[in-house]
């Protein structure tokens, strides 16, 4: 979608779809024979370019006529975007040869090229052929970002890349301890989506707490309006304002301790009490009719032709929904609402985390010209740039004064804002994606919204896969450090 022509907006929804797909497993992930063949041949990792001079305008001392090689995912972003900063690169280091291309298969293309040990200098690692990170990381093929995150940041040198950065961004790219291997470009707000013109109509407000959402719910039932739907199919979509809205309950301690697979931690009464309130939402029939069996555009459509309040989504929604969206629709998105006033965070806490994962290979010949690379990208003009084609936030802490931002993205900007510190970054969706997907969202969540299980009874369940996932050997574990 990297174009602003509008006959290109519907290319996002189906970029991020696929890309989501792939992180949630719906899409086939690398095989072992990948993971063996990435393991081998690091030849290449002597043939590495001299290093530059350092200075106060080349911080990273980047080797002025050395050649770098990008390759970008070439999916709903589209390319213009990584093709304008490449030529702010080409401005400051004329010298430098740039090769620049841009696929959909960037595990087909690149990993022969990681087991040659001929990697590219930076990679947009992304779409339905990602290579596997936590594999990349465990078999030290990736290039440490600190240097950049240490080094000055363009717009005020005065302050470190990493201190102009949104809140998770620098975690996320950790695995296990201090490396930060991967530098996510995009940033995604998730939540409970509206029209605030549905909501005028109603005479009503967002509900900041559990009482007003169920009497704004009962008010809507009269109107015949649903007050929720959501993705039935996938109901791993539920976590997106669920999982927020266990936190500002219990405090966000509570996600740590599920992401790190504690034992009872699902039965933490904070989990008791959210799954309670979203099972009201079945019992007192405020979920429209036939969710449980349709899909995430299914849903989507029904609620933008206001046959629902509320749906939990991220914000790929305003584009991805863009098609059925009345021009008057007024698209906003709302923190989750709270329980009552003992909740332990304030409304207007939130889930918001990054995108788009680039990485710089460990035999790059040029890892400096890469990391100098993401340096311009995360510079205001080129987060700028970002933001106006493609209807999405960076990384960039800012990088929107001057811009007319699109509904959504203002809302979710003003989201943002108003949650400050109070951002959560629950990682179950990277870290475990069968247990995220399949087993707390399909058999766990799912079952439970569509009324075939008590909060009791999932939640046993769900403490039961999550146990399961601790002991099995197979797979990674990660923890909050």
């Amino acid at each position: 979608m990297g174009s602003t022509s509008a006959h290109n907006n519907e290319g996002l929804g189906r970029r991020d779809l696929i890309k989501r797909s792939a992180a949630l497993g719906l899409i086939a992930v690398p095989t072992m024979s990948f993971l063996s063949a990435c393991a081998s041949g690091d030849s290449g990792s002597d043939e590495k370019v001299d290093k530059g001079k350092k200075t106060e305008k080349n911080p990273l001392g980047v080797n002025e006529s050395a050649p770098l090689e990008i390759v970008i995912f070439d999916g709903g972003f589209g390319t213009k975007y990584a093709e304008d900063a490449k030529a702010v690169y080409e401005k400051t280091y004329p010298k430098a040869k740039i090769k620049f291309s841009s696929t959909q298969k960037i595990r087909s293309q690149l990993q022969p090229r990681f087991n040659g040990g001929t990697p590219p200098d930076l990679i947009d690692n992304s779409g339905a052929e990602q290579m596997d990170m936590g594999v990349l990381v465990g078999k030290k093929q990736l290039t440490d970002l600190t240097p950049l995150l240490d080094s000055p940041s363009i717009d005020d040198p005065g302050k470190k890349v990493r201190d102009t950065l949104r809140p998770g961004i620098v975690e996320m790219g950790q695995f296990d301890g201090d490396p930060v291997w991967i530098m996510y470009y995009a940033y995604t707000v998730y939540g409970v989506w509206y029209s605030e013109t549905a909501l005028e109509k109603l005479d009503a407000t967002y509900p900041e707490n559990w009482d007003d959402m169920l009497a704004l719910c009962a008010k809507a039932k009269k109107k015949g309006i649903a007050g929720w739907t959501y993705a039935g199919k996938h109901p791993y979509y539920l976590p997106f304002s669920l999982y927020p809205f266990i936190a500002k309950i219990g405090g966000r301690e509570v996600l740590d301790k599920i992401d790190n697979l504690e034992p009872n931690a699902w039965s933490d009464p904070a989990v008791k009490a959210a799954f309670e309130a979203y099972y009201e939402l079945f019992k007192k029939g405020y979920i429209l009719k036939g969710t449980p069996g349709i899909d995430h555009i299914q849903s989507q459509t029904a609620w933008t032709q206001g046959k629902a309040l509320f749906i939990p989504n991220g914000s790929w929604v305003e584009n991805e929904a863009a098609k059925t969206m009345p021009a008057d629709f007024k698209l906003a998105v709302g923190a989750p609402s709270g329980l009552d006033s003992s909740d332990k965070m304030p409304f207007g806490t939130i889930w918001a985390s990054g995108g788009e994962p680039f990485i710089v290979p460990k035999s790059a010949k040029n890892p400096d010209g890469g990391m100098e690379q993401l340096r311009i990208m995360l510079s205001e003009a080129s987060s700028k740039n970002f933001t106006q084609s493609v209807k999405s936030l960076t990384a960039l802490n800012g990088g929107t004064d001057g811009i007319e931002l699109t509904p959504g993205l203002k809302s979710a900007t003003a989201a943002l804002d108003k949650a400050g510190d109070n951002v959560v970054n629950p990682r179950l969706q990277d870290w475990y994606v069968k247990l995220q997907k399949e087993q707390i969202g399909v058999a766990g969540l799912g079952e439970m919204m569509a009324g075939r299980a008590t909060p009791a009874e999932t939640i046993k369940k769900i403490q039961g896969f999550a146990d399961a996932a601790a002991k099995d050997q197979s797979i990674k574990h990660y923890k909050h450090q």
